[in-house]
Formats: C-alpha cells, structure tokens, sequence
C-alpha cells in the first residue's frame, strides 16, 4: 500500500484529499499542528468508513516538529511515496504590498512558503526511498505572475502577501523539480481553484470535492506524467 503525507489535512481541501486518496487505496497521514483536530478529522474519517489513515501532529513552521514527525514515519514505513504540502494560511488585512506590516508578510511566507520548504528537505531522505516519490504544492491561481500581470482585478490587492507566497513556491516547485529531473520523482504545483473553505471564509465557487481533484490526480502520476509545471484542473497553468 502505498503511503501518503499531507501537511493540514485536519479541514478543508486537506481533509478531502485524504479522504479521497484513502478510498483510492492509499494510507494516508494526516497532519495536523493542532492535536485534537487532527483526531477530530480522523474520527470523520472512519465515520465515513475511511480507516486507512492516521494522525501525524505537525506543523510546518516548527523545525522541531517537523522532525518529530519524520522521525515517527522514518520508525514506521522506512520511505515514503507522496508528500503533499497543503498547509496554508490567507494572512490577514491589509495585504496591499504597499503598507503590509512585515510581521504579516513573514507569518504568510513562514507557512505558505518556508514552511513547505523545511518539510519538504526532512522528508527527501524518505521520499527518495520510494520506487515512485511524488510531490504536490498546493498552489493558486493568485501565484501566477502571468495573471497578475494581465488583469485588471482590484480585488487581488487584499491578497498580495498569500499571491506572493504561491509565487515563491511555484518558484521553488521549479527549482526542486530540476534538482531532481533524473530521477523518479515527479514534482509539481497544482491550484484547487476558487473552493470554498476556512481559508477564504467558504467564498469560493466550487466544492471541496472538485478542488481536491486536481491534488489527487498529481499525486497518483504515472511514470511518464509530466514534473516541474504547474496546473489546474484543466491543465498546464502560466507561471
């Protein structure tokens, strides 16, 4: 069976992952920093009759929790298959890059961003032992520059911090995916697109369901599926 790490799989898009990857046959980690969420989510999980899966307490700006957690599945399984990098947060307001509080804008990076990349390199040594490693970062739409660049939204103003954090990590999707171009991993971002969750006040125009999907299918590649892009449900996405 194969084995499957999610960074704040407790709600949201997170949650329906897990469930969707576990009824897909995979064992699924759920993470979680808070504790008595992460069981929360769990005991949904087996109401629902999802049993392959099980709690991992992790948040991904703590380095210390971070290897804890690595340390417990390095014990447990020895390698590891899919790491998806979910973990988020919107920050709060205001965004506009012109007067955000730097304390706002490093709590954004410190999760969005930074937060995927110390967890990421504690779990290469794992990830590397799998036949087939897969990475995920969930993306947005709002980290494309190309977007940004052609649209006249006023409205993404309120969201320049979370948009420069996606960015960042597209950026680090790349440069991860060509470090290790000649091997087996396959690396990529992907973006759930406008779904209603916490994160957006459940504003979004699509279900959980449908925004899961997209993170699924990337992390259930096959041998000649693409690595180091970026894309949504209806495919290859500009950076």
């Amino acid at each position: 069976m194969k084995t499957v790490l999610i960074t704040g799989a407790n709600q949201g898009i997170g949650f329906e992952t897990a469930k969707q990857l576990a009824q897909l046959g995979y064992f699924v980690y759920v993470g979680s920093r808070d504790k008595n969420k992460g069981l929360d989510a769990i005991k949904k999980l087996n109401d629902l009759g999802v049993t392959n899966v099980e709690f991992v307490e992790l948040d991904v700006t703590s380095i210390a929790s971070i290897q804890k957690a690595k340390e417990l599945l390095d014990a447990k399984l020895g390698s590891l298959d899919v790491l998806i990098n979910n973990a988020g947060i919107s920050g709060g307001q205001p965004q506009n890059i012109s007067a955000i509080k730097m304390e706002n804008l490093r709590n954004v990076f410190d999760t969005n961003f930074l937060g995927a990349v110390q967890t990421t390199q504690q779990f290469i040594p794992l990830l590397t032992k799998s036949k087939e490693p897969r990475i995920v970062n969930v993306s947005s739409g709002l980290g494309s520059l190309a977007i940004h660049s052609n649209t006249q939204n006023s409205n993404f103003g309120i969201y320049d911090a979370y948009s420069c954090s996606k960015t960042a990590l597209n950026a680090f999707t790349v440069m991860l995916a060509n470090e290790f171009k000649n091997s087996n991993f396959k690396i990529n971002s992907v973006t759930p697109g406008y779904t209603a969750t916490n994160l957006n006040h459940y504003q979004g125009t699509q279900t959980v369901e449908q925004g899961a999907k997209v993170i699924v299918k990337y992390a259930t590649l096959g041998t000649e599926a693409p690595t180091g892009g970026f894309f949504g449900d209806e495919g290859a996405l500009d950076w």
